[in-house]
């Protein structure tokens, strides 16, 4: 092997170094020899260092070592041949050892640099799929965000639906004013000498008819317009009134009587008006059709803005029907259950889904005295608009 080759080497240039110089320096295998030993030990490992040993000891026997040209030694030069020979041992074994710890200790550092590398490569891979997962959840949730908005405005049309007979009263009646009064305006101005004041008290009338039935259908166009949610300060009082406003025509209809206790103290809230409208005008609807049954009692449906502690606003709607049972209560915020004869069942997983998007909550509870209460919870907006 290239290793033995190197310790023959290197002894027989030691032997060699070692008889050159001999007449001039006395004994100098005692340096020649070692280096020798700690070379071939150093680049050929313990091997190529123990045949050194070998080699060495068998020179300095042969040619260094009374008597010479003979492998044995006199008893008097036995301390000095084996004070040598231990030394010759001890360098080999140590300069060994030293080896083995070296290697070994590259050999942990590159294993070490190895699962550095996999480990690090590891973790780009996670962190790449990562990304792309982010990434991937951000466009579902933009996707599920869109449906649900569709969806909202589908709920919100098939309300508007339902509302049909209530909406065309509520039309209709400003719009026989503006008639009646432009008529009377007519009267008033044909008389042989007109009377302006009243011609123009009627005229004032038919443009506030006029700009009544604008507003509602403004208010219709609103809530099925397919608009991108906009939160801004909204006065939750306000939303309230014009919503039930819609729903008036239907309430009066299933001889129902809306009853507002509207605090004057309730701060605005920061929302998507449109959105809330369509809260309020389900939890409206609902609380008159549950009211359809009762004959027993009056059908009063109670609607309620309260401000509450921790910048907490209240709405509630709470009507006199026949209430809602145990059971039915756990399942009521479920997509697709429904009470109704013609309900969706989607009303209210929306309009929870709409307010828990506004930072509040929305739950039912029985009325102790008959009927349930459908009550939802907002933050103040008194900080800046979204």
């Amino acid at each position: 092997m290239a290793s033995h080759g190197l310790a023959i080497m290197l002894v027989s240039l030691a032997l060699l170094v070692s008889l050159a110089l001999q007449h001039s320096w006395g004994n100098p295998f005692w340096f020649f020899f070692s280096v020798a030993v700690i070379l071939s030990t150093w680049f050929g490992r313990a091997g190529a260092g123990w045949l050194a040993v070998v080699g060495s000891t068998l020179a300095v026997m042969y040619y260094f070592t009374p008597p010479i040209h003979s492998l044995a030694v006199n008893p008097g030069d036995l301390p000095f041949f084996l004070t040598f020979v231990a030394c010759e041992v001890g360098v080999t074994h140590l300069i060994s050892w030293r080896r083995k710890s070296e290697d070994a200790l590259r050999h942990a550092r590159d294993e070490l640099e190895i699962r550095v590398a996999e480990r690090t490569s590891a973790l780009k891979n996670a962190n790449d799929a990562m990304v792309l997962q982010m990434a991937e959840q951000k466009r579902t949730e933009e996707t599920l965000q869109a449906t649900r908005t569709e969806l909202a405005r589908v709920a919100r049309i098939t309300t508007i639906g339902e509302l049909t007979a209530s909406i065309a009263h509520e039309v209709n009646q400003p719009l026989a004013a503006v008639v009646a009064n432009a008529d009377a305006c007519v009267a008033w101005l044909s008389r042989e000498q007109p009377d302006l004041v009243e011609a123009r008290a009627a005229a004032e009338r038919a443009t506030q008819g006029a700009t009544r039935a604008s507003e509602v259908i403004a208010r219709i166009r609103s809530l099925i317009s397919k608009a991108t949610p906009e939160k801004s300060r909204v006065q939750i009082n306000q939303v309230v009134e014009q919503t039930a406003a819609l729903a008036a025509g239907q309430a009066s209809k299933n001889n129902v009587a809306i009853e507002f206790q509207l605090s004057p103290d309730v701060p605005n809230v920061l929302g998507d008006s449109i959105q809330l409208q369509q809260v309020v005008l389900n939890l409206i609807v609902n609380g008159i059709e549950a009211m359809n049954s009762v004959a027993d009692r009056p059908r009063k449906l109670v609607i309620r803005t309260q401000p509450q502690s921790g910048g907490q606003i209240r709405v509630s709607v709470q009507d006199s029907g026949v209430g809602v049972t145990a059971d039915v209560m756990g399942r009521l915020f479920e997509p697709f259950f429904t009470t109704r004869a013609k309900g969706m069942g989607m009303g209210l997983p929306i309009s929870r889904s709409i307010i828990e998007a506004h930072g509040g909550k929305l739950w039912a509870e029985s009325n102790g005295s008959g009927g349930a209460i459908f009550s939802f919870t907002l933050p103040s907006g008194d900080g800046p608009a979204a």
